[in-house]
């Protein structure tokens, strides 16, 4: 389980990177990257930072591979923005969570009644009418 502090860390990691992949890397492989979440080892010395990219496989590789190019300027970025003992190496991993979400709701569309059949089956039914406790009765 990780620390306050590990995760404290992963946290600001986390916010300056995405703020210089965002501002300031001029690289033109790195376009429409967000930076989803950073794991930080236990001594701080290294983070893994778990990226999603916008579209198919090939733009993915090429943006890896220039976050990968640009990662002692991110670490440099990170060393000025937060105050540790270590600055820790980066490492750029895509993160599928995306992609695998896509996928499962895919097969729930395909798997489950589509939803207008569900809504006009409730709506056939009447309301009843429930008296409440406070009326009077004439």
């Amino acid at each position: 389980m990780p620390s306050r502090r590990t995760e404290k860390a992963a946290e600001a990691i986390r916010e300056v990177v995405s703020m210089a992949i965002l501002t300031e890397l001029q690289d033109p492989r790195v376009r429409g990257v967000t930076v989803t979440h950073v794991e930080v080892s236990a001594d701080l010395r290294y983070a893994k930072v778990h990226v999603s990219v916008m579209g198919d496989e090939n733009r993915q590789k090429l943006t890896l591979r220039g976050l990968q190019s640009a990662a002692g300027f991110l670490q440099a970025k990170v060393a000025k923005g937060i105050d540790i003992r270590y600055t820790p190496k980066l490492s750029f991993h895509l993160d599928q969570g995306v992609k695998h979400s896509i996928a499962v709701a895919k097969i729930l569309r395909e798997v489950l009644p589509p939803k207008a059949e569900a809504d006009s089956d409730e709506s056939t039914s009447e309301p009843v009418d429930h008296p409440s406790n406070n009326e009077s009765s004439p």
